[in-house]
């Protein structure tokens, strides 16, 4: 037994560190070496950017300026992205006002809208009832060359189907419905205009006179035309889908 625990013993001592000269330097080198490193640490902290070298501070420098360079361009992207989105917005708003006004303008030539503006009122007396039908659709083809854009005439709003006749009892209509004298015309459009066209030589005017009528033009800033028409139901034309475009 004391045989194997001198053994043991030698073992130890043989894995002990032996304080020799050079296991000592290495210590307080290794001491020095970790003192150093806190010290710089600490003093890093302490000093911030002062305790950095030029190459450092040129590496973190050129860091800042890459990361500006980044933001700048996300900054442009965004910008970009805001311009099209308003941009977009502002077609879709001024394409729906354009709409609405062709809409507007398409109910007005329809004569499903009342409409108003400056224009004309022609009345037409008719005391030898020597006016008929075909002198009322003269003056209204007069009245569209003149550019009216709206008329009525008596009850009737006039519009692209509006067709003239006379009754069995010599009774003038307008679309069937009969209309007496002083014949009232309305029309919606340049006052100048239309006045002066409806005066002109061998004009509107001018072949009432010659059939005993007395014709009056009086022009308006405003003019109001309150009658509708009612588009009768198609029997057989029906609107053709839009196609649906593909992707």
């Amino acid at each position: 037994m004391s045989g194997g625990a001198t053994g043991w013993r030698r073992l130890v001592r043989m894995g002990a560190p032996r304080a020799t000269k050079a296991n000592a330097l290495a210590t307080v080198l290794a001491l020095l070496l970790g003192f150093a490193i806190v010290t710089q640490v600490r003093q890093t902290r302490s000093e911030g950017l002062d305790a950095l070298r030029q190459t450092e501070l040129v590496g973190l420098l050129d860091d800042v300026s890459q990361r500006s360079d980044r933001l700048d361009k996300d900054a442009a992207q965004l910008r970009r992205t805001r311009d099209e989105l308003v941009s977009g917005g502002a077609s879709d708003r001024e394409a729906r006002k354009a709409a609405r006004e062709r809409l507007s303008s398409l109910e007005v030539l329809a004569g499903t809208v009342p409409a108003k503006g400056p224009g004309i009122t022609i009345t037409i007396g008719d005391p030898r009832h020597e006016i008929t039908d075909s002198v009322l659709l003269d003056a209204l083809q007069e009245l569209r060359d003149a550019g009216a854009e709206a008329v009525q005439i008596g009850p009737v709003r006039v519009v692209a189907s509006t067709y003239f006749g006379t009754a069995q009892d010599g009774t003038v209509q307008v679309d069937g419905v009969g209309v007496r004298p002083p014949y009232r015309i309305l029309a919606i459009g340049d006052p100048h205009t239309m006045a002066a066209a409806m005066a002109i030589p061998g004009g509107l005017a001018e072949n009432v006179r010659q059939l005993g009528g007395h014709p009056t033009i009086t022009q308006s800033q405003t003019i109001h035309i309150d009658a509708l028409h009612s588009p009768p139901a198609h029997r057989y034309a029906q609107p053709v889908p839009t196609a649906t475009p593909t992707q």
